[in-house]
């Protein structure tokens, strides 16, 4: 298998290190943005029916369901969809979601996040 087939979908963060270049693939950035935006309290859970008790049932590829990553080498856009909590302002709920979002990818792997966008796509009644 070439190098450029095996990371299709990876970008490189560092290239040509003193041991070696490394690259994130998009799934990981996608995962990333999942994991983020399930810590905020009122997201239930990912529009794709992965909660936070399933991730480690089900492992943590399930949880980029409902997020779509764009990585270039300028910046990363991120859309998601999230079920939300009965209760909990929406606008509030979605502004954290961008903010933790924003702030894991950009931590964990250096990469400079331009967007984040929040789709609703339901809301989890109690009971």
């Amino acid at each position: 298998m070439s190098k450029e087939t095996e990371y299709k979908n990876a970008y490189n963060v560092l290239n040509g290190g003193q041991i070696g270049e490394v690259q994130i693939a998009d799934e990981v950035v996608a995962i990333i943005a999942g994991l983020a935006a399930t810590e905020v309290e009122g997201v239930a859970s990912m529009a794709g029916n992965v909660t936070n008790e399933l991730v480690s049932k089900l492992g943590m590829k399930k949880l980029s369901k409902g997020v779509k990553v764009e990585v270039t080498p300028e910046a990363v856009s991120v859309d998601m969809a999230l079920n939300m909590e009965y209760g909990y302002s929406i606008p509030k709920t979605s502004e954290l979601v961008q903010e933790k979002v924003k702030q894991a990818i950009e931590s964990m792997t250096g990469l400079h996040v331009s967007e984040v966008n929040v789709r609703i796509a339901s809301v989890k009644l109690e009971g």
